[in-house]
């Protein structure tokens, strides 16, 4: 019998281990000073253009919206070109792209520890509403934005079309798949992860990065920086708003909660992770209120499209245990022969606060689709082979008890028409989620959509094959090919479109329609469409 790892102490034992230290070193590290209080000065006038990582929103709600920028004449350089001092711009909201009719305005101080980066959360709109919007700073017209509400709670609602996107990986290939995402006519992106990559593969490599593995707080903003600098990932961001979520390159390839890859210690990692969330933060079209509190950042959230559909948006990473059948210290994907550790009921992905927020969610929920966005493929992407069953530990696979627990509680609410969205894996998915993963005699309680990455290398046809035939809840499984998935919601139907584009994804790639899928309402599973 397999000797059991070590049991590896929770996120809130291990902090209770150090104490207050490690957060608070990391608190104090990046947030030690108080905000400037210096008064708000004007955009130098000899200032290059301020807004060269574009606008961009998100967090539709019935009566509010988020608008974002951030102002970096030299975005690759410390402070982004610009003094240490807080500096005054304006926005603008208008009915129409040549604000002819504006309807609100006002002014915020960009402030240098938050690498001058702007955070409105405007209120008071008219809900399912489409706005246009801009900035200004001194003579510099930001370019347009365009945003829209979601509709009042109970209103009914006929139609919701989103882009599922994820794993964006800047040097692996060019953005065609943001190209046509910001071309097309939908009411929001549903971001789920790797929206940057710390990490490099010189054998894929199409484009640079501008520098190293980012560790620091300058680091990761340079990081962010070049990725916005994509004009097609900043023409997605300005035609939609957007919900996000993350997953581990952000920080730290496969980290686990306070474990880290690289075998830092949790102190130190911890001061990498706050670096992280805190670039993270000032790059994303995020509320003012989720501005990380040193290591800790609550991204985790709930959105609803009238009585059509609600959306939750899970993290995955901060509040996870370690990787199985490991050391039991260091974090990191392996793939392993099962372990007596998965069987460990304590171990968990989304942390026991989280678990207890979704499933009150889930069972109170009055819309008729119930959308789940988290980071990974849930249903079960086993591998079985002439030596015996494999799992990729850093996937649900790795957290069976974990998964058991989510799907009981799918079961339990009584709820119907479930959705869950996924990235992470690098292939288009479509998969019955079912209590008991891959027995055909166990109920099928949800329906599953993953999408594949917009630029990040897959999986070899040989190990695709294996994954195919070890697992009968995945109706359709490709890992060749780059892209997003187009989802479309209606009283009848949950519809999927898998967009896909050879990879590497070139500059003028044109995508085509991979596989499509329907889930019916009332009806667990998926079909092709």
């Amino acid at each position: 019998m397999p000797r059991p790892a070590p049991r590896t102490m929770h996120r809130r034992q291990l902090l209770r281990v150090l104490g207050r230290q490690a957060a608070a070193l990391a608190l104090a590290n990046l947030f030690g000073s108080a905000r400037s209080a210096a008064r708000p000065v004007a955009l130098p006038a000899d200032s290059p253009y301020p807004f060269t990582l574009g606008v961009a929103s998100g967090m539709p709600r019935p009566t509010s919206v988020v608008l974002w920028t951030r102002l970096a004449p030299r975005p690759h350089e410390r402070g982004g070109g610009l003094p240490d001092a807080p500096i005054e711009l304006r926005w603008e909201l208008a009915a129409d792209e040549r604000f002819a009719a504006p309807l609100r305005s006002g002014s915020f101080v960009a402030q240098p520890d938050r690498a001058h980066s702007v955070h409105v959360e405007v209120e008071g709109l008219a809900s399912a509403t489409s706005y246009f919007y801009r900035f200004s700073a001194g003579d510099a017209l930001s370019p347009i934005g365009r945003t829209r509400t979601a509709p009042a709670e109970d209103a009914p609602v006929a139609r919701l079309r989103f882009a599922l996107a994820s794993c964006q990986h800047y040097e692996q290939g060019w953005y065609a798949g943001q190209r046509e995402i910001a071309a097309r006519d939908l009411d929001f992106v549903l971001f789920v992860g790797d929206y940057i990559y710390e990490s490099s593969n010189p054998r894929y490599r199409l484009r640079p990065h501008e520098g190293p593995v980012p560790t620091t707080l300058d680091g990761y903003r340079a990081r962010h920086a070049t990725y916005k600098l994509d004009a097609d990932l900043r023409a997605a961001h300005a035609a939609h708003p957007w919900l996000l979520t993350w997953d581990d390159h952000e920080v730290e390839n496969d980290y686990a909660g306070v474990h880290s890859r690289s075998e830092l210690d949790p102190a130190t990692f911890l001061r990498r992770r706050a670096a992280a969330y805190q670039a993270y933060f000032e790059h994303l079209p995020v509320a003012p209120a989720m501005a990380p509190q040193g290591p800790a950042m609550r991204i985790h959230d709930r959105y609803t499209w009238g009585r059509l559909a609600e959306l939750w948006t899970l993290d995955a990473r901060q509040y996870r245990d370690v990787q199985a059948c490991g050391d039991g210290a260091s974090a990191g994907g392996r793939v392993v022969a099962p372990c007596a550790e998965l069987d460990d009921p304590r171990r968990t992905v989304f942390g026991p606060e989280q678990e207890r927020w979704l499933g009150a969610g889930l069972a109170a929920s009055r819309a008729q689709w119930k959308l789940l966005a988290q980071g990974s493929q849930l249903s079960p992407g086993v591998a079985e082979t002439p030596f015996g069953r494999r799992i990729h530990s850093d996937g649900w696979d790795g957290y069976p008890i974990a998964r058991e627990r989510l799907l009981r509680s799918l079961a339990e609410s009584g709820q119907r028409d479930l959705l869950c969205l996924g990235g992470d894996v690098h292939r288009h998915v479509a998969a019955n989620v079912r209590l008991l993963p891959n027995d055909r005699k166990s109920p099928i309680v949800a329906s599953e959509f993953v999408c594949t990455s917009l630029t990040s290398r897959g999986l070899s046809e040989a190990a695709m094959d294996v994954l195919r035939t070890s697992n009968p809840d995945m109706v359709h499984a490709r890992s060749d090919e780059r892209g997003y998935a187009l989802i479309e919601l209606s009283a009848t139907a949950a519809s999927c479109d898998f967009r896909a584009t050879p990879f590497p994804a070139l500059a003028g790639a044109r995508l085509h329609s991979q596989a499509r899928f329907a889930v019916e309402a009332g009806v667990a599973g998926v079909q092709r469409d």
